[in-house]
Protein backbone atom coordinates (compact mmCIF):
# COMPACT_ATOMS: atom_id res chain seq x y z
CA UNK A 1 0.00 0.00 0.00
CA UNK A 2 1.28 3.73 -0.78
CA UNK A 3 1.82 5.79 1.30
CA UNK A 4 -0.60 8.39 0.17
CA UNK A 5 -3.17 5.76 0.77
CA UNK A 6 -2.46 5.14 4.22
CA UNK A 7 -2.38 8.43 4.85
CA UNK A 8 -5.81 8.74 3.25
CA UNK A 9 -7.09 5.65 5.66
CA UNK A 10 -5.26 7.41 8.79
CA UNK A 11 -7.64 10.34 7.80
CA UNK A 12 -10.60 8.21 7.75
CA UNK A 13 -9.63 6.14 10.46
CA UNK A 14 -9.43 10.26 12.68
CA UNK A 15 -12.79 11.24 11.03
CA UNK A 16 -14.33 8.24 12.31
CA UNK A 17 -13.20 8.61 15.45
CA UNK A 18 -14.55 12.12 15.98
CA UNK A 19 -17.87 11.18 14.48
CA UNK A 20 -17.87 9.71 18.45
CA UNK A 21 -16.91 12.69 19.99
CA UNK A 22 -12.87 11.81 21.32
CA UNK A 23 -10.81 14.79 21.88
CA UNK A 24 -7.02 15.24 21.14
CA UNK A 25 -6.86 13.22 18.14
CA UNK A 26 -3.71 13.08 16.68
CA UNK A 27 -2.19 11.19 13.82
CA UNK A 28 1.58 10.70 13.86
CA UNK A 29 3.31 9.92 10.78
CA UNK A 30 5.97 6.79 11.97
CA UNK A 31 6.94 5.31 8.76
CA UNK A 32 10.75 6.65 8.58
CA UNK A 33 11.20 5.47 12.47
CA UNK A 34 9.82 2.13 11.94
CA UNK A 35 9.04 -0.54 9.85
CA UNK A 36 5.91 -1.54 12.10
CA UNK A 37 3.62 0.86 10.47
CA UNK A 38 3.28 4.26 8.41
CA UNK A 39 0.98 5.89 10.91
CA UNK A 40 -0.10 5.85 14.36
CA UNK A 41 -3.78 7.25 15.23
CA UNK A 42 -4.66 8.32 18.66
CA UNK A 43 -7.72 9.25 20.68
CA UNK A 44 -9.10 9.83 24.17
CA UNK A 45 -12.73 8.24 25.52
CA UNK A 46 -14.17 9.69 28.45
CA UNK A 47 -15.40 5.99 29.55
CA UNK A 48 -15.21 2.85 28.83
CA UNK A 49 -18.35 2.83 27.05
CA UNK A 50 -17.26 5.61 25.29
CA UNK A 51 -13.96 4.16 23.95
CA UNK A 52 -15.73 0.69 22.65
CA UNK A 53 -18.07 3.01 20.70
CA UNK A 54 -15.02 4.28 19.66
CA UNK A 55 -13.10 1.46 18.69
CA UNK A 56 -16.28 -0.10 17.04
CA UNK A 57 -17.48 2.45 14.95
CA UNK A 58 -13.74 2.76 13.41
CA UNK A 59 -13.95 -1.23 12.78
CA UNK A 60 -17.05 -0.37 10.89
CA UNK A 61 -16.69 2.45 9.03
CA UNK A 62 -13.00 0.89 7.95
CA UNK A 63 -14.51 -2.23 6.91
CA UNK A 64 -17.40 -0.99 5.01
CA UNK A 65 -14.07 0.86 2.81
CA UNK A 66 -12.86 -2.56 2.53
CA UNK A 67 -10.35 -2.11 5.52
CA UNK A 68 -10.83 -4.95 8.03
CA UNK A 69 -8.69 -4.83 11.29
CA UNK A 70 -5.79 -7.46 11.41
CA UNK A 71 -5.97 -7.67 15.05
CA UNK A 72 -7.95 -5.68 17.88
CA UNK A 73 -6.41 -5.68 21.76
CA UNK A 74 -8.11 -4.49 25.08
CA UNK A 75 -12.10 -4.06 23.45
CA UNK A 76 -12.74 -5.95 26.27
CA UNK A 77 -12.16 -3.52 28.87
CA UNK A 78 -11.50 -0.40 26.68
CA UNK A 79 -9.14 1.12 28.81
CA UNK A 80 -6.77 0.81 25.94
CA UNK A 81 -8.00 -0.94 22.92
CA UNK A 82 -5.32 -0.98 19.68
CA UNK A 83 -6.38 -2.08 16.62
CA UNK A 84 -4.24 -2.91 13.96
CA UNK A 85 -5.10 -1.87 10.25
CA UNK A 86 -1.09 -3.42 8.84
CA UNK A 87 -0.21 0.33 7.69
CA UNK A 88 -2.25 2.39 10.17
CA UNK A 89 -2.51 1.59 14.03
CA UNK A 90 -5.18 3.17 16.18
CA UNK A 91 -4.93 3.34 19.35
CA UNK A 92 -8.14 4.64 22.03
CA UNK A 93 -7.61 5.14 25.02
CA UNK A 94 -9.55 6.41 27.97
CA UNK A 95 -7.93 10.10 29.14
CA UNK A 96 -5.85 8.53 32.66
CA UNK A 97 -4.70 5.44 30.63
CA UNK A 98 -3.51 8.06 28.08
CA UNK A 99 -1.47 10.10 30.02
CA UNK A 100 0.12 7.60 31.66
CA UNK A 101 1.50 6.26 28.90
CA UNK A 102 2.13 9.42 26.53
CA UNK A 103 2.41 8.07 23.32
CA UNK A 104 3.06 10.96 21.50
CA UNK A 105 6.02 11.58 23.68
CA UNK A 106 7.68 8.17 23.06
CA UNK A 107 7.17 9.08 19.35
CA UNK A 108 8.10 12.70 20.14
CA UNK A 109 9.98 12.48 16.62
CA UNK A 110 7.30 11.49 13.77
CA UNK A 111 5.20 14.16 12.49
CA UNK A 112 1.94 14.75 12.93
CA UNK A 113 -0.47 14.91 10.52
CA UNK A 114 -2.97 17.99 10.62
CA UNK A 115 -6.83 16.48 11.50
CA UNK A 116 -9.17 18.61 9.51
CA UNK A 117 -10.06 21.67 11.25
CA UNK A 118 -13.62 21.25 10.44
CA UNK A 119 -13.88 18.09 11.74
CA UNK A 120 -12.22 18.65 14.97
CA UNK A 121 -14.86 22.09 15.66
CA UNK A 122 -17.19 20.82 14.61
CA UNK A 123 -17.39 17.67 17.26
CA UNK A 124 -16.84 19.91 19.90
CA UNK A 125 -19.64 22.27 19.12
CA UNK A 126 -22.48 21.88 21.57
CA UNK A 127 -25.57 21.55 19.89
CA UNK A 128 -27.65 24.59 19.35
CA UNK A 129 -31.28 24.51 20.97
CA UNK A 130 -33.96 25.76 18.14
CA UNK A 131 -36.58 26.02 20.60
CA UNK A 132 -37.81 29.24 21.67
CA UNK A 133 -38.76 30.10 25.19
CA UNK A 134 -42.24 30.10 26.03
CA UNK A 135 -43.81 33.61 26.05
CA UNK A 136 -45.16 34.85 29.30
CA UNK A 137 -48.53 37.29 29.35
CA UNK A 138 -48.59 40.31 31.58
CA UNK A 139 -50.88 40.28 33.90
CA UNK A 140 -52.97 43.66 34.18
Amino acid sequence: MSVSESKAKALAVASAILDKKATDVLILHIAKLTSLADYLVIGSGESERQARAIADHVSDVLKAEGHAPLSVEGASSAKWVVIDFGDVIVHIFQKDIREHYALERLWGDAGQVRVPEERAVKAAKPARSTARPARTRKRV
